[in-house]
């Protein structure tokens, strides 16, 4: 059995947010639905998995509200259920870059489908900028690109201000997974004064599944937020797992390392955690293969 999984998210004025929380999550769970849903003031973000006729139900409950009627997702497979519940949060922002004056919904760069994009990132008046964060552009990243190298999305508007040489072209690309965060990172760069601001329409996600192999200019693997951990062209499962000490992915090189082992340690964070640490990690990792012995899985795997 294939699960369906949807990307999905939605900027709009949601006051009411927090009493649609109890309903959302009583339908996932009727549906057999897991995954991530948040929910805030400007809308809601996040990745469900399930049967076709599960996440069709959600979905269609979610677009039932009026505010959330326009919401657009995003399709692919996977081979195993990719999560291991289903939870609905509430936050203050749906992708937090804490700039309390970015409002997606007054200004945002200029949308671009994912077969125009290879034209206007290989334009020279372009400057190409991955707005995620290091763990991710570690495993892929257009060629070209600017990775600000980010530990989390709040760093971007201080990038920002330290790097005055993207005022030297006249053009800005930006891209992240499914789209969300370019978003708000357009918003931000057109109040800095940027003009021509772009960004690319479904993220990464989009062009993996539309743009052909042969034709495209990604290179490497796309991070997801699931336990597939990426996907590559066609949105097929990469190969990556994820080190579930510092949740880093690991390639399958990196498991080769003498610094990797599983549930404990891995190339990227060998030095980073003490002693006792890594007891806990192995005590959680063997409740791990316990449960899998069981025929169970273990909440935290």
């Amino acid at each position: 059995m294939s699960y369906l999984v949807a990307a999905l998210y939605h900027f709009a004025r949601f006051a009411d947010y927090a009493s649609f929380r109890a309903p959302l999550q009583a339908v996932a769970d009727e549906n057999g639905v897991k995954g991530t849903l948040l929910l805030a003031h400007e809308g809601i973000n996040g990745t469900i998995a399930g049967s076709h006729e599960g996440i069709g139900n959600v979905l269609a409950f979610i677009r039932a509200r009026p505010e959330l009627a326009g919401m657009e997702h995003k399709e692919s497979q996977a081979s195993k259920m990719p999560f291991n519940r289903m939870k609905v949060r509430l936050k203050k922002e749906i992708v937090t870059m804490g700039v309390d004056t970015i409002d997606p919904l007054k200004s945002v760069g200029t949308y671009v489908e994912a077969k125009d994009w290879n034209d206007l990132i290989s334009d020279p008046d372009t400057i190409v900028i991955d707005t995620r964060n290091d763990y991710e552009t570690a495993i892929g990243i257009f060629r070209g690109a600017v990775d600000p190298k980010t530990k989390t999305f709040r760093e971007f508007p201080r990038w920002v201000a330290e790097n005055q040489g993207l005022h030297n072209k006249p053009k800005i690309a930006m891209y992240c997974t499914g789209g969300i965060r370019c978003e708000k990172a357009t918003a931000f760069m057109k109040e800095q004064g940027f003009d021509e601001v772009y960004h690319l329409k479904g993220g990464i996600l989009k062009y993996l599944e539309e743009v052909p192999e042969e034709e495209s200019l990604w290179d490497g693997a796309c991070f997801v937020f699931d336990e597939r951990v990426s996907v590559t062209h066609g949105l097929k499962e990469g190969e990556h797992e994820l080190c579930h000490a510092c949740r880093h992915p690991v390639t399958p090189e990196d498991k080769l390392s003498a610094d990797y082992e599983e549930g404990v340690s891995c190339p990227h964070c060998a030095d980073s955690y003490s002693a006792a640490d890594r007891a806990r990690f192995r005590e959680r990792q063997h409740q791990i293969a316990l449960a899998k012995a069981r025929g169970a899985r273990h909440l935290g795997a």
